[in-house]
């Protein structure tokens, strides 16, 4: 058993490292993600730097990173959770800290997203749904994204059947991002921080 957890747990890390983000600027546009824009190599970054298509991408396989290595933890292990709690967070840590940018990545919403999509899909659906309603009402990523960090344990809370450790998990990992958008916050107190469309009317300014 422990072999297989293990295993899962490498496999975990390996797939959540991968820098889809920085991969695709690279592909799209021959730069690295992490000298542009906001210098995250995440799918809000990608967006404004190289594309709409880009970072829609870019958020998808970011979410199916968390989703595949969970889902296939409680393939392995149905009716447990522990396992995989386990492999979800190491797939969002991989993506924060990945070993593939010298630890270097982005700030995990969209592969939490996914690890919470197969673990409390209910709650993360209503998450998504504020994070929607957030970015277009301010025009702020990151404002939808800490929004949704909070959505997502309360309602975990109340909604659905599953493990104390799943509700804990969601509540920590909520923490963690937000902590990873401190710098954010810090911009949007300052009345900084960069709009969902800057990057898009920076983009059609060049091609004028």
């Amino acid at each position: 058993m422990m072999i297989k957890v293990l295993l899962l747990a490498l496999f975990s890390y390996l797939l959540g490292a991968v820098p889809t983000g920085y991969l695709i600027a690279r592909k799209a546009m021959g730069i690295d993600i992490r000298e542009h824009g906001s210098g995250n190599p995440g799918a809000a970054n990608v967006y404004r730097t190289v594309g709409k298509w880009a970072g829609i991408t870019t958020f998808l396989i970011d979410g199916l990173k968390g989703f595949i290595p969970v889902s296939l933890a409680l393939h392995v292990f149905p009716g447990e959770y522990w396992q995989a709690i386990l492999c979800g967070t190491i797939a969002i840590l991989g993506h924060m800290w990945t070993i593939y940018l010298k630890f270097r990545g982005g700030k995990g919403v969209a592969t939490s997203a996914g690890v919470f999509a197969a673990l409390l899909p209910i709650p993360t659906a209503l998450a998504f749904a504020s994070f929607v309603i957030c970015v277009a009402l301010w025009g702020r990523i990151s404002i939808g994204s800490i929004t949704a960090c909070l959505v997502l344990p309360i309602s975990g809370y109340f909604i659905g059947h599953h493990s104390l450790s799943v509700d804990i998990m969601s509540s920590a990992i909520g923490l963690l991002v937000i902590y990873k958008h401190v710098p954010n916050i810090k911009r949007l107190l300052a009345k900084k921080e960069l709009a969902f469309e800057d990057g898009a009317k920076k983009r059609k300014n060049e091609h004028k």
